[in-house]
């Protein structure tokens, strides 16, 4: 057990350490550039889709899929991660993790825009795709050995890994404001778990369509009650942000150094932008062409951190609770009892209900990446079953043994080992990517009002025939 952690310790200082921040802000800054600022172009037609709520013949709405991954992008770190962030990096964190989001929007697109294009159609009308299909279909099958490290990292860290320190959070933060029993309360979440996941993918995304919009616009609501009671200071806030991270002023130690560091970290973490998840569920949507998902996808990343993370900062900023330079509150207490400063005792509750809901939402995503990733490394029924009861038994370990989470240790070194090997794939795909964008434009300016894919154009490539001919892709979204 020492030697395997300290390896995992070497691979999580390898990737999260020194390669992977550098890598992903490159990455994004390049295809931002190479696309014209695509994020910046797109940005009004990326909220079309939020009144696509019809089925497609074949798949889920695009609507659904993003529902589903702003469930899985959504969740602790725009609570407790925001609040760490401002506490070890100061104020100027947030204005970091503006840019990176701004700067990933353009990396998602991009990244699920592939994922699309590459999606294979499923024997129950479904589709699966994702960071592996466009390795293998996108590279060549000599790339196949770097498509089952992708699946072997994603089904052992968001499959497993993720849904036991997901329990854990859902059982901590019950105990802790409810007073119930961990053991009740990950029994009852294993339950709902395997009721949800045994349903697939279409379950999956019908409980995202309800249970996503309650969960963000609740968190949202609350954080705009603290902004209009505080309407006079939130340009003053507003100015510390961005003062702190340019050196204007200081608020820990580090100055404009720990912002960066700690904006970008905490950003990356939460929005996933070029993590190589979120395309494993844009993949499944049936939609006319495949940069329509990669603009939706973008939108999730501005909605995870500008709008989702900003309210926790304010509600964090306009209060009294936060010291510059003092660690002695962070994380979701942090957050909490700013909230409680602003709207009493009562909103504590709320916010446990906000983080129960997040942690949810997050374990029913991560099941869905595990299954996807398990469909590349072994695509049988039997090991699909294993995979159904396995994760709800995973989820109530993490919520009711104290110190199970310790065991998935490894979960934080394979993401940062996955994420790397999305990202090259997607440094050698990007011409492809250029070619989608292109094709998508053109039809913009010959008057199309939704550009569809024309297989016929991309002969040259190893796309799925059977997983474009739904004639859902035929009608407009919205």
């Amino acid at each position: 057990m020492t030697q395997l952690q300290t390896l995992f310790g070497w691979i999580g200082d390898a990737t999260w350490g020194w390669a992977l921040i550098p890598f992903l802000v490159v990455l994004g800054g390049a295809f931002t550039l190479m696309s014209g600022f695509v994020q910046l172009r797109f940005f009004g037609r990326m909220w079309g889709v939020l009144s696509d709520g019809g089925n497609r013949d074949g798949g889920v709405s695009s609507r659904e899929a993003l529902l589903v991954s702003i469930g899985g992008r959504v969740g602790g770190g725009n609570i407790a991660g925001v609040a760490v962030a401002i506490t070890l990096g100061g104020p100027g964190a947030v204005f970091w993790m503006w840019v990176v989001a701004l700067i990933g929007m353009a990396t998602s697109l991009f990244e699920c825009a592939l994922a699309q294009l590459y999606k294979r159609g499923e024997p129950d009308g479904t589709f699966r795709g994702g960071p592996a299909q466009y390795i293998i279909h996108g590279l060549g099958k000599r790339f196949t050995w770097l498509a089952m490290l992708y699946a072997a990292c994603l089904l052992a860290s968001f499959g497993l890994g993720f849904s036991a320190f997901q329990g854990n959070t859902v059982a901590v933060a019950a105990n802790d404001s409810l007073g119930l029993d961990p053991i009740w309360v990950g029994a009852g979440l294993a339950l709902v778990t395997m009721v949800i996941v045994f349903g697939g993918i279409r379950r999956i995304a019908k409980v995202s369509d309800v249970v996503i919009p309650v969960m963000a616009l609740g968190y949202i609501v609350l954080a705009l009650a603290v902004i209009v009671l505080n309407i006079t200071d939130v340009p003053a806030a507003l100015w510390t942000i961005v003062a702190n991270a340019v050196g204007l002023e200081e608020a820990v130690g580090g100055g404009v150094g720990a912002a960066v560091a700690q904006g970008m970290r905490r950003g990356l973490f939460s929005n996933e932008a070029g993590l190589g998840s979120a395309p494993n569920v844009a993949a499944a949507a049936a939609v006319p062409h495949p940069i329509s998902q990669g603009i939706v996808q973008s939108l999730s990343v501005f909605i995870d951190t500008i709008i989702i993370c900003t309210c926790t900062a304010l509600i964090i900023l306009l209060g009294d609770v936060y010291v510059p330079g003092a660690s002695d509150v962070d994380g979701v207490a942090l957050t909490q009892q700013s909230l409680v400063d602003h709207l009493g005792a009562w909103s504590q509750y709320f916010l446990t209900g906000a983080v129960l809901l997040f942690a949810f939402s997050s374990i029913i995503y991560n099941y869905y990446l595990g299954e996807t990733a398990l469909s590349v490394l072994s695509d049988t029924t039997i090991a699909r079953v294993a995979l159904r009861i396995a994760v709800p038994a995973v989820v109530f370990l993490g919520a009711a043994a104290p110190g199970a989470t310790e065991v998935f240790f490894f979960s934080d070194p394979l993401m940062g080992l996955l994420a790397l090997v999305n990202l090259l794939a997607l440094a050698m795909l990007f011409p492809v990517g250029l070619r989608l964008l292109a094709d998508y434009r053109r039809q913009l300016r010959a008057g199309a009002v939704e550009p569809v894919l024309e297989i016929s154009d991309y002969k040259d490539l190893d796309i799925d025939p059977a997983a474009w001919a739904s004639p859902a892709r035929t009608r407009p979204l919205g």
